[in-house]
């Protein structure tokens, strides 16, 4: 059987050995090649023609940033970024820019701290290359002055014959991206909350959450346990951690949980979409974007059996169409749509144009 060719670029020889030693522990993978800096990935990846490369971002000479631009638009390579949880901004804007995934190395010191990545790396490496994921296009999000030219509010998008109160979004592998363009997509502060779990490891959803603030109408917040689900704002569960909704007279919080044993994918989106169809029952609308696995399928049959409405990306636009085909094979979706148009078949559907 033919091996997963691998080249690994960091200027760490300690990181570049572990991850070499993690990576050929899988008998279908090879590491063909290292770099130290962007100028040696480009002539490692011209030399070895890689299946994949794996990135730090923080280098001397040329840096992570420019080669991943070049990684995926001249050779078109799945890359995987592991960066330090200091770096999360960097993260996300290396997802915007075209990277599929994300490893978070350890904060600590080197030494056998680094091996705690070893199970997460293998597995997102095996998957990536499993299903030949599109590349994920860099978003261009609005910037703040042209953003104060739209009213916060429109009066005419206040949705008098609404059907929705809540929009719950559950996306994995190419997701970033993506709710950064449905979040900016929606030009006024509608009157709608949204919740989002998006798989993603403890420590960097508060800035991943913090960076969508920067571009959206909506309020953006990584979910603290006991936050107020509202109109105009968006919780995102926390990495590491479940997302459930608990009703307090008129108002509904969010429950920050322990993951179980049977929870696969965390934050779970099965576990989301439960938990919004058992309190918002009709009146939620469930959204499955890109990612590897299944997660959401299960979910979606809640919604469904509560009269809610679901919404597939369609292959065209995910990065990986997994979550979506699962979602679809349920025979319970009632839209498949590409990511530029979720956000206005949300609004069509709940009576918000």
């Amino acid at each position: 059987m033919k091996k997963i060719r691998i080249v690994v670029v960091d200027d760490s020889a300690f990181s570049r050995r572990s991850i070499t030693k993690m990576l050929q522990e899988i008998e279908s993978i090879e590491v063909v090649g290292y770099a130290t800096n962007g100028e040696e990935g480009i002539q490692a990846v011209i030399a070895h023609k890689p299946d994949l490369v794996t990135l730090d971002l923080e280098m001397p000479k040329m840096d992570g940033f420019t080669l991943l631009r070049i990684l995926t638009t001249r050779f078109s390579l799945p890359v995987i970024v592991i960066s330090a949880l200091s770096g999360a901004d960097k993260v996300f804007r290396a997802l915007e820019l075209g990277a599929l995934d994300f490893v978070a190395k350890p904060g600590g010191p080197a030494s056998v701290d680094l091996l705690s990545i070893k199970d997460d790396l293998q597995r997102k490496i095996l998957q990536i290359v499993s299903v030949k994921p599109k590349q994920s296009s860099i978003i261009n999000a609005p910037k703040s002055d042209v953003m104060d030219d739209v009213p916060l509010f429109n009066p005419a998008a206040s949705g008098v014959n609404r059907s929705i109160d809540i929009v719950a979004i559950g996306a994995s592998t190419g997701g970033p991206p993506a709710l950064q363009q449905i979040f900016s997509d929606f030009k006024y502060k509608y009157q709608f909350a949204v919740v989002v779990s998006q798989h993603m490891p403890s420590g960097f959803t508060k800035a991943f959450a913090e960076r969508l603030n920067k571009h959206s109408r909506f309020e953006i917040k990584e979910a603290e346990d006991g936050d107020a689900v509202a109109p105009g704002r968006i919780l995102i569960a926390p990495g590491g951690k479940n997302m459930v909704f608990e009703e307090h007279g008129v108002q509904v919080v969010a429950r920050i949980v322990e993951p179980t044993s049977a929870d696969r994918y965390i934050p779970s989106v099965d576990v989301m979409f439960e938990s919004c169809a058992g309190i918002y029952k009709k009146r939620v609308a469930a959204v499955v974007l890109t990612g590897m696995g299944n997660d959401g399928s299960k979910g979606i049959r809640h919604i469904k059996e509560q009269g809610g409405y679901v919404i597939a990306e369609s292959e065209e636009s995910s990065v990986v169409f997994g979550m979506p085909r699962e979602a679809v094979a349920t025979g319970l979706v009632d839209r498949v749509v590409p990511l530029h148009r979720v956000a206005s078949e949300i609004l069509s559907h709940g009576g918000f144009v």
